[in-house]
């Protein structure tokens, strides 16, 4: 039954029915958003989610049966402790203080193409990974904000408090700056009360070190931890591909031996019937009635009994 079990859940189509379901799952999340659906066909939208979290939790009850005797190791995936988290959350009562809750699962129910789709696997873990890495150049990141923000407020504070009166303020300005969002207002703003070299030099090189340069070393972090997890998933599955044919050549030379064996049975049981047959033979002829016939004298040397030899 184990046996049957994975075998099931490692399936193609058992894998891509999940994931409809999922599809499935974020549709009716969104059509519970609408106040006219849910007039309408309320009792259908919250009778399918009722299907959906039985068809998860049966997912989850065969992941765990499929480890034998020992389903605690479903929780030795990651995944699969996400999924489970998210069941639990859909389990919670709808009313009272959890209805906003029970709302939310319903969409992060959507999440878990995460854990279906092994591509999404691989950019979330390289993402994961990166994040010791982009911590330093956020430090470094939040240093340029601060130096700028201050420095914005001693050139731009006192005739544009609006953008440049508190550090609050500045940094929402610079924020507008990096990510280029109509930083050309800014810039026009202060050309009118500061020199111009000032202001070229202020914004010019904020964009450049902010922009062109830190979210760069972002975008190279995260590139150069997928291709770290990208190879790191092709290691594992050559190191499956041997144990696998390791495993096909071990089963194909059992098979071998048990050929062999095989056919020495069948040639010690034709030497034993050989045997049983002889000794069934002399054993016959030993308990025969008839003793053995006597060699037959002659007259002539019983009465003249030969000479003995000189």
């Amino acid at each position: 039954m184990t046996k049957l079990i994975k075998q099931l859940v490692a399936s193609k189509v058992f894998h891509h029915f999940v994931v409809a379901v999922i599809l499935l799952a974020g549709v009716v999340a969104g059509l519970e958003t609408s106040p006219a659906i849910m007039e309408r066909h309320g009792p259908i939208l919250l009778g399918l989610d009722q299907i959906i979290l039985g068809v998860f939790i049966v997912e989850a009850l065969l992941k765990m049966a499929a480890h034998g005797r020992q389903p605690w190791r479903y929780f030795a995936d990651g995944w699969n402790v996400f999924d489970f988290l998210i069941v639990v959350l859909c389990l919670v009562p709808a009313g009272g203080p959890f209805a906003a809750v029970l709302r939310l699962t319903r969409a992060l129910r959507l999440l878990r193409l995460v854990s279906a789709l092994p591509k999404l696997q691989l950019l979330v873990g390289a993402l994961l990974k990166s994040l010791s890495a982009m911590g330093y150049v956020s430090l470094l990141l939040g240093l340029l904000f601060y130096i700028y923000a201050i420095a914005g407020i001693h050139l731009f504070g006192q005739h544009d408090p609006k953008h440049f009166g508190s550090l609050p303020a500045a940094f929402l300005s610079l924020f507008r700056l990096v990510t280029l969002d109509n930083w050309a207002d800014l810039f026009d703003h202060q050309l009118a009360h500061v020199p111009g070299i000032k202001v070229t030099l202020y914004f010019v090189t904020f964009i450049v070190f902010g922009t062109m340069i830190i979210l760069n070393l972002f975008i190279g972090i995260i590139m150069n931890s997928m291709a770290e997890a990208r190879t790191e998933q092709e290691l594992a599955e050559s190191v499956a591909l041997d144990c696998a044919s390791s495993e096909g050549a071990a089963l194909a030379r059992l098979d071998v031996a048990a050929r062999q064996l095989g056919s020495l049975q069948i040639v010690l049981a034709d030497l034993r019937d050989e045997l049983q047959s002889t000794r069934l033979l002399r054993s016959r002829n030993t308990n025969s009635p008839c003793p053995p016939k006597q060699p037959v004298r002659s007259r002539s040397s019983a009465a003249f009994p030969s000479a003995p030899a000189a």
